[in-house]
C-alpha cells in the first residue's frame, strides 16, 4: 500500500493499543467552534469534516450523522476526526513527526474500540494512510485503497467558456437525476447503491437538489445518437455534478458524470466551467474536488478548466 508508517506502532503493543498512548476525546457542542477553527487552517483539505461540523453546530450531532473526536484528550485541539458515513482525519498543518503519529494513533484507538461504522476512510493522504495502517490489523479488509488522488481547487474564473445549458436541477427532475447518480456511483465505486424511494441514497440526492447543490445538463431523447438514461421518453441527464460538501468558503464538487452515450462530445469541461462559475458566484469562492491519479482524462479536463493541484487525498473503501 505504501505511505507513511506511524512511529507510534513501535512504541505500542502488537495491536498498537498501548495504554501509554495519548488518547482522543469525543467532542461536544462546546468544542465545535474550536474544531471548526482548526479545519479553517486548511479549508480545502478539511472540507468534508468541516461540513459535518457545521451541521452539528447548527442542528446537533444526530442531524450531522456522526460524532467528532479531538486530540489531545485535554487542552487545545491540534487534530480532529469526523466519524460518520466517512472517517475523516484532519491534522493541524504544523503537526508533524511524533506529534502527528500520536494524533493518528489516538484516533485509531478510538475507531478500533468502536468497530468499523464507516464505509470509507478519506482525507489527506498522509493522515488517511497512517490511520488505515493502524486499523488494518483489526478491521475487515479494505475493498480498495485509492492512495493517490490529486486534490484540485480553483478560486478564479475558469479557462473554458461555461456551458449555458448547465443549471441547477429541480425537484421535478429528481426521477431523472437519481438514475444518473446511481450509474455514476456504480461506475466510480463498483456497485450500485440501494436507491429505492425513501432510501438514504435517494433522500441524499433529493436533498442536494432541494438545496440547489445539484447541477445538470438535460437533453431530450433523439438530440444525439442513442437514448441516454432516464425513465421513459422524457429528458435525461447528459451531464451532472453535485456540491457534496460546503464549508469554510470551499465547495467540494462530487459525482461528476457524463452519460456514456454523450462522452467524447466535449460536455465535461464546459459543464464543469458552468459549475465553477455558479458556485463561486452563489455558494463559495473556492471550488475543489479530488480525482484518482489513474483517471488521466478527468485530470486533463479539470486542468483545462483551470483547477490546480493543492494536495493529495487517499480513500480507503470498505
Amino acid at each position: 500500500m505504501g505511505g507513511w508508517r506511524p512511529a507510534v506502532r513501535a512504541r505500542g503493543d502488537a495491536r498498537g493499543l498501548d495504554a501509554r498512548r495519548p488518547r482522543a476525546r469525543v467532542l461536544g457542542q462546546e468544542d465545535l467552534a474550536e474544531a471548526r477553527a482548526l479545519c479553517a487552517r486548511d479549508p480545502v483539505t478539511s472540507v468534508l469534516a468541516a461540513a459535518r461540523l457545521e451541521v452539528a453546530a447548527v442542528a446537533g450531532f444526530a442531524a450531522a450523522g456522526g460524532q467528532a473526536w479531538g486530540f489531545p484528550a485535554t487542552g487545545p485541539l491540534v487534530a480532529v476526526c469526523w466519524s460518520g458515513a466517512n472517517l475523516v482525519p484532519v491534522l493541524s498543518p504544523d503537526l508533524v513527526g511524533r506529534d502527528a503519529d500520536d494524533a493518528v494513533a489516538a484516533f485509531a484507538a478510538t475507531a478500533r474500540a468502536q468497530g468499523r461504522r464507516s464505509s470509507s476512510i478519506v482525507g489527506d493522504r498522509t493522515a488517511a494512510l497512517a490511520l488505515w495502517d493502524l486499523l488494518a490489523p483489526r478491521w475487515p479488509p479494505a475493498r480498495e485503497v485509492r492512495a493517490d488522488q490529486p486534490s484540485l481547487a480553483i478560486a478564479r474564473d475558469p479557462d473554458v467558456a461555461p456551458d449555458a445549458l448547465v443549471r441547477r436541477s429541480t425537484l421535478g427532475e429528481v426521477d431523472a437525476v437519481l438514475p444518473a447518480c446511481v450509474r455514476m456511483f456504480a461506475e466510480e465505486v463498483g456497485y450500485a447503491p440501494a436507491a429505492s424511494p425513501g432510501s438514504a441514497y435517494a433522500l441524499r440526492v433529493r436533498s442536494l437538489v432541494a438545496e440547489g447543490r445539484s447541477f445538470v445538463r438535460m437533453e431530450a431523447p433523439g438530440s444525439a445518437p442513442g437514448t441516454g438514461t432516464g425513465p421513459g421518453p422524457g429528458p435525461f441527464v447528459a451531464f451532472k455534478a453535485e456540491l457534496g460538501a460546503v464549508a469554510g468558503g470551499v465547495a467540494q464538487v462530487q459525482g461528476v458524470w457524463v452519460d456514456p452515450l454523450r462522452r467524447g462530445r466535449g460536455l465535461a469541461a464546459p459543464g464543469m466551467a458552468a459549475v465553477v462559475v455558479a458556485t463561486r458566484r452563489e455558494v463559495a469562492p473556492v471550488v475543489s474536488l479530488y480525482v484518482n491519479a489513474f483517471n488521466a482524462p478527468a485530470l486533463a479536463t479539470y486542468r483545462r478548466v483551470g483547477f490546480e493541484q493543492v494536495g493529495t487525498f487517499t480513500t480507503v473503501l470498505f
